[in-house]
């Protein structure tokens, strides 16, 4: 009977050690739970409050790609200009240069036509064609342009010079004989051509030198129509938004018509 009554009170005190124990991990469990949310809560405010700022630092700092560049159209040369860039050339007996300056004035081209020319595009019986045509890149269709006789003595020389067959391009690459002038390298002899006669390089491009017997053309004659067919594009519309005409300039032209 003792040792029933012994081995009873064991068993309770075990139970209520077992208990005890559970009791106290339970309390742990509970304490670490909320102080882990305590410090979640306490950082998660602060790192909120710390981040805020700097994301909003960073959105003020960010720029859009434009800002401070000169974008839309840029302007065409004026006579005076072409033939300012022309002598610039001449006086430091850029042969190639001048050539390829020439041809883009007569050619209307894109850049990316012009400087994949080839010797037999403007090349016929050893002597330069008055007229040529070229497959455009863009839209796939062919455009015929003039070739003047300044352009074409340029040309001349600067072909006597270079040699080649007709399969050759008529402007190749420095650093791949067998290639062309890169459309990249063109647009930075523009931008030496310009700087030098003293424009600003954010307002002219190789684009400038395409606008700019198209836009000579027009104001002399008035005819977009004409333009239109020596620029190739497809629809009149791209001309009038090309040539960047107004209300102003079709008046211009309605003043200068007399019935």
């Amino acid at each position: 009977m003792a040792n029933g009554r012994f081995w009873q009170k064991l068993t309770l005190t075990s139970v209520t050690l077992n208990v005890l124990s559970w009791s106290i991990q339970a309390s742990s469990l509970f304490a670490h739970v909320a102080r882990k949310r305590s410090a979640d809560g306490q950082f998660g405010h602060r790192r909120t409050t710390m981040e805020m700022p700097e994301t909003q630092h960073s959105a003020t700092k960010r720029q859009v790609w434009n800002a401070g560049r000169m974008v839309g159209a840029k302007r065409a040369l004026k006579p005076k200009q072409i033939w300012e860039i022309r002598f610039y050339l001449n006086q430091r007996r850029r042969l190639r240069d001048r050539a390829l300056f020439d041809l883009a004035i007569d050619s209307k081209l894109r850049g990316c036509d012009l400087v994949q020319m080839k010797i037999g595009d403007i090349v016929s019986g050893g002597q330069i064609r008055t007229r040529a045509i070229v497959m455009q890149r863009k839209t796939g269709r062919p455009v015929q342009f003039e070739l003047l006789p300044d352009a074409r003595a340029s040309l001349l020389a600067w072909l006597d010079r270079r040699g080649g067959t007709v399969d050759d391009y008529v402007f190749p690459s420095r650093v791949d004989h067998n290639g062309h002038l890169s459309t990249r390298q063109y647009a930075r002899l523009v931008d030496e051509w310009v700087t030098g006669v003293g424009l600003m390089r954010s307002e002219y491009g190789t684009h400038s030198l395409r606008r700019t017997k198209a836009s000579i053309i027009y104001r002399a004659t008035g005819n977009l129509r004409a333009v239109q067919i020596l620029l190739g594009h497809s629809k009149i519309e791209n001309t009038v938004r090309y040539l960047g005409i107004d209300v102003e300039d079709a008046l211009a032209l309605a003043e200068n018509t007399e019935i």
